[in-house]
């Protein structure tokens, strides 16, 4: 009987030890909603590229507006709606377990992911001023998979993995930059929908 209480014990320790120093609130819904908005987003670019999107822009798109700018705007709005999707279900999941969404784990989670995040943004803003712009897509890609496997560590183990996916889907990416945007839509879209339903039926179902 005392081993049990003791066995009890010691696994109390561990996960009170484990939740200050990893963020598991982190909801699976908030990649499903993600992933949905990425691929919309990639078919309005697809859309107004009259189907012919090979990952070289046209000069301009039907809106008039060029083609850099109407792109940057698509993934800005992406990101807006993602972050705004990934608030929203993360601070419900931990409402509802009674725990706290602002903590040192999720201060940990976010700087370590922001680091790779903002030299990655930085990156493709001057590849963008030179006129690479074809490299920006796989870039996109592998900076954001370097910021999930920096950030993993603080919390679950399929972010790491999924991190790990998006750097190689983005170094292949480099060599077919003809399906850049197909790429992006499999890397962004399809694979968050997919961890992310993962991770809901894995850990709050």
């Amino acid at each position: 009987m005392e081993s049990k209480e003791h066995l009890e014990n010691l696994s109390y320790i561990r996960s009170m030890m484990e939740s200050s120093t990893r963020f598991i609130s982190l909801s699976g819904l908030s990649g499903v909603a993600a992933g949905a908005w990425a691929l919309i987003g990639a078919g309005v670019v697809y859309f107004y590229s009259d189907g012919g999107y090979d990952g070289i822009p046209s000069s301009e798109y039907p809106m008039g507006i060029s083609a850099m700018n109407f792109e940057l705007g698509v993934a800005m709005v992406v990101l807006a709606l993602a972050l705004l999707s990934g608030y929203f279900f993360t601070a419900r999941k931990a409402k509802k377990g009674g725990a706290k969404f602002w903590s040192k784990a999720s201060m940990r989670l976010s700087v370590n992911l922001a680091i790779p995040l903002v030299a990655g943004g930085l990156f493709c803003l001057i590849l963008m001023h030179h006129g690479f712009w074809t490299m920006v897509g796989p870039c996109t890609l592998i900076f954001y998979g370097l910021g999930l496997v920096n950030g993993g560590k603080y919390t679950v183990d399929d972010i790491r993995k999924l991190g790990l996916i998006e750097i190689v889907l983005g170094l292949i990416s480099a060599f077919w930059l003809k399906y850049t945007l197909l790429f992006w839509a499999l890397g962004f879209g399809v694979l968050h929908i997919f961890y992310g339903a993962l991770m809901y039926f894995k850990y709050e179902k």
